[in-house]
Formats: C-alpha cells, structure tokens, sequence
C-alpha cells in the first residue's frame, strides 16, 4: 500500500508544479533520480554511467567539490576562506562528524510522520529525531561521480548513522548556476523514485572566513528548494517553501563547526550543529 503513497505524492507534485524540460530550457534542474523506492546507493552508479565515466567508487580524501574555486563570482572568493574550511570541502572524507539535533516542537510531530512514513522505509532524508539518534556521531563515504575525460561533476555524500548504519542522506554534490543568480552556488540533489529534492545554496564568505550557504525565499530560477518528479510522461518541477541555512566556521579553541538551520516559510523547524575533526 506504502507504494500509492509514493505514487500519491508524484501526482501532488505533478499538480502543484510546473513542466520543464531538463534538456532546455530547465536542464539547470537536471539531476539524479532513483529507479526504486528504496534509494540505497544504485542511483550512483546509474550517474555515472549517464555522464559516460568509469564506475564510481569510494576514495580517501575526496571531496564534495574539487575546488572550492568552482564557487568565485560575483560576491564570492574562495581564496577568502579560512584553509580548514575550504579543506573540509575539498576533502571531505578526511573529515569526522559529530552531530546534535534539536526540533521546534511545532513541528517535531510532522517530522516523525515524514520520517516514519517515507524518510527511514526509502532511505533517503531520514532526519534524526531525538538527540539520542546520533548520540554516537554520524559516518560518511564520498564518492566523485565523473566523467568520460575524468572530471568530477558531482559527489555522492552518503551519511549514516554509527550506532546503527540506518541511512540519513544520500545525495549529489556540485557546483551549479540558476537562471536568477549571477554567481555559482553549491547545488545538492537527493535522489527519490521517479524523481528527486534539490537546493541550491547561495555561498558568502564571512568577515572571519567562515562560509554561509543559504536557500532564501525567491522566485522559480532563484537560488532555493525545488521538487522534481517524472510522472505521466512529463517532467514537473516545483519550488517549494524550505529554507536552510549552513555556516561553516572555526570556534574560539580552532574546531570547526557547522550551525544548520532548517525552516519552514519562516519558521524554524529544526537546528542541527556538527562539530567536524580531521581524522588521524
């Protein structure tokens, strides 16, 4: 039955968005999907395959972008970035988290449909609910997906939970252009049946040369959240009222750390902070 949810939630999309053409006009949208319901990590090789590259496995020291140099634009300059800091997204796998999550109590019950319903059975945005959830940390793989020449165009960032493996995300990492912003932004892709959530994430570097990744509210083309789902012989897109914002910086004692918040409209729905160490 779980399966005319899924199919539920493609037609809702469907309705709600917009038709686009991921080889035109909107190809900026155009991004890994799942063949199945339960996401797991075929859509990966899947990816590589489509972008015509050797088979993709995990490296050490791979990063979630190559350079951080794939970001400068306007009102961007990566050599501004404290050296941890581009470091870490540089090379990504070298790194170890520590997580702790904390819901508005607005919508931690909301939360725990999602999870129960779709984010743990599809294996694929499964949010910690409780602070006992990643009590133990959080691990991750990195795989570059690249090309017939060997260029990385993206990085799959798998991240699961070290008490238990359970999946929480899996997705496609890359540098990005939207029709409504003059600069690259760090484009992010979780893949889903049929379909896929994107954001694209404004960066800015901070007085201190800490980075802020942003998803602001805006207009369809904007720097944002999107859903994309196949359906009926047609691709839609949608953009949908989810913002976030990443900051990346080092503390007073020289551990990097990252403050993520989620909101709904304006509403914070959840706050989580990662304290991130390079691994010996």
């Amino acid at each position: 039955m779980l399966h005319l949810l899924d199919l539920g939630t493609r037609k809702f999309w469907r309705l709600t968005g917009r038709p686009v053409d991921l080889d035109g006009a909107e190809r900026w949208l155009d991004a890994p999907m799942s063949g199945s319901s339960r996401v797991g990590a075929g859509w990966v090789a899947d990816e590589s395959a489509r972008h015509g590259g050797p088979p993709a496995v995990v490296e050490d020291g791979a990063g979630l972008l190559p350079s951080m140099s794939a970001l400068d634009g306007p009102g961007f300059d990566a050599s501004r970035l404290r050296p941890e800091v581009r470091d870490f997204y540089e090379h990504t796998s070298a790194w170890q988290m520590e997580v702790w999550t904390g819901w508005s109590p607005l919508f931690w019950p909301g939360g725990e449909v999602v999870s129960r319903l779709w984010g743990r059975r599809v294996e694929q945005l499964a949010l910690p609910m409780r602070p006992l959830d990643v009590a133990r940390g959080m691990d991750s793989r990195i795989t570059p997906i690249r090309d017939a020449a060997g260029t990385q165009v993206a990085a799959a960032w798998t991240r699961t939970l070290r008490a238990d493996g359970r999946p929480v995300f899996s997705g496609a990492y890359s540098a990005g252009s939207v029709p409504g912003s003059p600069g690259p932004s760090v484009h992010v892709a979780f893949p889903l049946e049929s379909g896929n959530v994107q954001v694209f994430l404004r960066p800015t570097v901070t007085d201190d040369g800490g980075l802020l990744l942003e998803s602001p509210s805006g207009r369809f083309g904007d720097d944002g959240a999107y859903v994309v789902v196949r359906d009926g012989g047609g691709t839609h897109a949608a953009r949908v009222p989810l913002h976030e914002t990443f900051h990346v910086f080092p503390d007073d004692h020289g551990v990097l750390r990252t403050d993520h918040e989620l909101r709904l409209w304006g509403a914070s729905a959840v706050r989580l902070h990662y304290r991130l160490d390079r691994a010996r």
